[in-house]
């Protein structure tokens, strides 16, 4: 176990908000037999840094790793060189020569980018332009953050590594070819490559408690998720946890599905968030998120979403993994705990 003593930068939220956490200690806990995650000579790179790609770089960084990144904008790009980060501003769907020979300098290679509609993984439509550039460089582990909407709506059903992929939305389509084009790519590049499909992501600023205190009313499709039988999730900092295990311990099998050991309905999430943001923060809820009247009208456009329960056990057996947040319950407790009154900002003088 090593506790790190070195807080973490502030989470810049979307449109321009605040978030209202205080900075949060990493927890990284490894078997003793284990040698630490830290490196001398790490250098990672990120490809990519939003939510995950950002806690994950701060993790890094006070382990004495150097860690780079690509953002899509200018203004992204001060926001993580103020941070601390080598960052670039750079556009996947033409990726300069320059900043990919940066990128092949770096031992480590984290993509952390979405498929675009219509166009699938941006970089991958240069993957001979791509391959050439990378070749010869020191890139040793390279890891592509996928999802687990790749396997489908599976009936409920539980599912691994080896259930048959039937993946019914094109985004889920784009997120496999591009799993199957990056896997690829490594073994051309002769770099040990792997899989993350990752369940539903939150954290310090982007969670259940964040919604319920923004009392902004739900999209369709977020109604819609609502009424999933179940939903697989994972907490960013058991992410980080697993992509630092794998650092340490190269596995022969290439996919992992990174979540936690309670697929849970959103619903079920989202009434226990209430409870704990009325608990700590009384007489500001102004009305219950869910609702008789709103539930059943949830109930009326259910749609199946992909429903399944995704296994984590490979992660643990291979990885070694030991979550940090088994349940959406510990996950959203640890939230609130270091959370301030986020409602004192609206009060005069504030």
């Amino acid at each position: 176990m090593c506790h790190l003593p070195r807080q973490l930068p502030a989470i810049n939220l979307r449109y321009g908000l605040i978030s209202p956490f205080r900075p949060l200690l990493v927890r990284c806990n490894m078997p003793q037999n284990t040698e630490s995650v830290e490196c001398a000579n790490g250098q990672m790179f990120i490809l990519g840094m939003g939510f995950v790609g950002q806690f994950f770089a701060a993790d890094l960084k006070s382990k004495g790793w150097v860690v780079s990144g690509s953002c899509t904008t200018v203004e992204k790009k001060t926001k993580l060189e103020e941070m601390g980060f080598h960052a670039y501003a750079f556009d996947a769907n033409d990726p300069q020569p320059e900043i990919l020979d940066i990128m092949k300098n770096h031992t480590h290679l984290l993509v952390s980018i979405p498929p675009v509609k219509g166009l699938g993984d941006p970089m991958l439509c240069h993957k001979e332009f791509v391959r050439r550039r990378l070749k010869d460089g020191k890139i040793q582990w390279l890891t592509y953050l996928s999802s687990t909407s790749v396997y489908g709506d599976c009936g409920g059903a539980w599912v691994d590594e080896d259930y048959p992929i039937r993946p019914t939305s094109e985004p889920a389509r784009a997120r496999l070819a591009a799993e199957e084009e990056w896997l690829c790519l490594g073994r051309d590049l002769g770099i040990a490559a792997q899989i993350f499909r990752l369940g539903g992501i939150y954290g310090p600023g982007r969670s259940a408690i964040d919604t319920i205190i923004k009392q902004e009313p739900h999209s369709k499709g977020q109604k819609m998720r609502l009424c999933k039988q179940y939903t697989s999730r994972v907490h960013v900092a058991d992410i980080c946890q697993a992509l630092n295990a794998s650092i340490l311990k190269r596995s022969p099998w290439e996919v992992f599905n990174i979540v936690d050991d309670d697929p849970a309905p959103r619903m079920e999430v989202f009434m226990w968030a209430q409870n704990l943001v009325e608990q700590k923060f009384p007489g500001h809820v102004k009305q219950p998120t869910m609702s008789p009247e709103r539930e059943e009208s949830l109930v009326l456009d259910k749609v199946s979403r992909g429903d399944k329960r995704v296994s984590n056990a490979r992660m643990k057996k291979e990885l070694g993994v030991k979550l940090f947040h088994p349940t959406y319950r510990s996950g959203l407790q640890s939230i609130i705990d270091h959370m301030d009154n986020p409602y004192l900002q609206n009060l005069p003088g504030s």
